[in-house]
């Protein structure tokens, strides 16, 4: 199998690894980094086989990492806190690989993908600056907390639902994705009022 987790001291997040070219007198690494259409909700399984099909035909050489983009996020469900990764982009796979006739074959044969992004049927490599995003997103980094994940944003409407002010409705006025608080604007006294409660307290006002 692949291996596909990346540290930040990994050769694979130098520059040469991310923009395809290589620095040493050894002939040119013709590899470079790719984006698949790939079924939806299918992005891991179809990454999987493809790691099989590579290695059945025998081509290892010609490819490196296949990844499925993702971010960890801080998801609150109830008064619970917990970090889970979210794909970047669903329906999208990345692949390090070297564009040949037996490469392009295997990958576009091999079940639920789609077709490499580009223009005219041809596949276009993706731009330095985008790979270096991505992977600096896979690469952990202890000083790094993951960003709060919520269901709503500044501007909505929501309700409160447990607290002092429970059963009061009001608007979403800031969130802070650090401390996991959020600022509402409620209707005390006649006056509105900015106050600061925790994420779980409150949820969307459907009315």
């Amino acid at each position: 199998m692949f291996e596909t987790e990346l540290k930040i001291d990994d050769p694979r997040y130098a520059p040469e690894y991310v923009s395809g070219t290589e620095t040493t007198e050894e002939p040119q690494n013709k590899k470079k980094w790719y984006i698949l259409k790939v079924q939806v909700n299918r992005e891991e399984p179809i990454k999987r086989n493809l790691e099989r099909r590579i290695a059945v035909a025998g081509l290892k050489d010609y490819f490196g990492d296949i990844l499925v983009p993702t971010e960890k996020v801080t998801e609150i469900r109830g008064d619970k806190k917990r970090i889970i990764k979210r794909k970047l982009y669903p329906g999208y796979i990345m692949i390090y690989m070297e564009i040949n006739d037996a490469t392009w074959f295997l990958v576009r044969e091999t079940s639920g993908v789609g077709d490499f992004t580009g223009a005219a049927g041809k596949p276009t490599p993706m731009q330095t600056h985008e790979v270096r995003r991505i992977l600096a997103l896979e690469v952990e980094d202890p000083k790094t907390s993951p960003q709060l994940k919520v269901g709503y944003q500044v501007g909505e409407k929501i309700k409160v639902k447990e607290g002092t002010f429970e059963s009061y409705e009001g608007v979403v006025d800031a969130i802070d994705l650090t401390s996991g608080r959020v600022t509402v604007i409620l209707n005390l006294f006649g006056r509105s009022t900015p106050v600061e409660l925790e994420y779980w307290q409150i949820e969307k006002n459907l009315n």
